[in-house]
């Protein structure tokens, strides 16, 4: 049997304005921007702890996928998401849902959400170990 997908290389969000969105993505989340070739109207940076490329471009006319500023359901680990939200927040960054911390069937997970400069959301996550026996998603 051939395996469909063997790993996870770039997830891509589309945005209207570019400089702007490098400037959210290095000075209000740290990320460190990869080089990109040429004078393209896109960007790619590192996500730490990953090979992993969070990569951004003007979404052209006639172009598929969600428009700018519909991205949600992105998750970004951090072993303290309150303090990672607080860092987001000081850097000028929008905080659309506050941390909170939850009971779920898999255990408890502790998230905060934020939206960079189109609106496109990303969670910072953490999961608590779960009981014993219970697989985590």
């Amino acid at each position: 049997m051939v395996e469909v997908v063997e790993g996870l290389q770039a997830v891509t969000v589309h945005v209207r304005d570019i400089e702007k969105a490098r400037r959210f993505y290095t000075e209000v989340l740290g990320l460190h921007e990869l080089g990109t070739p040429g004078a393209a109207p896109r960007a790619a940076f590192a996500l730490p702890g990953t090979s992993t490329q969070l990569t951004m471009h003007v979404q052209a006319e006639g172009e598929g996928g969600r428009e700018p500023g519909t991205v949600s359901g992105i998750v970004f680990a951090h072993q303290d998401p309150a303090a990672a939200i607080e860092e987001i927040r000081r850097r000028g960054g929008r905080i659309v849902d506050e941390v909170a911390t939850l009971q779920r069937p898999f255990g408890t997970v502790t998230l905060g959400v934020f939206a960079d400069p189109d609106g496109n959301e990303f969670i910072v996550r953490r999961l608590h170990p779960p009981p014993s026996g219970v697989p985590r998603p």
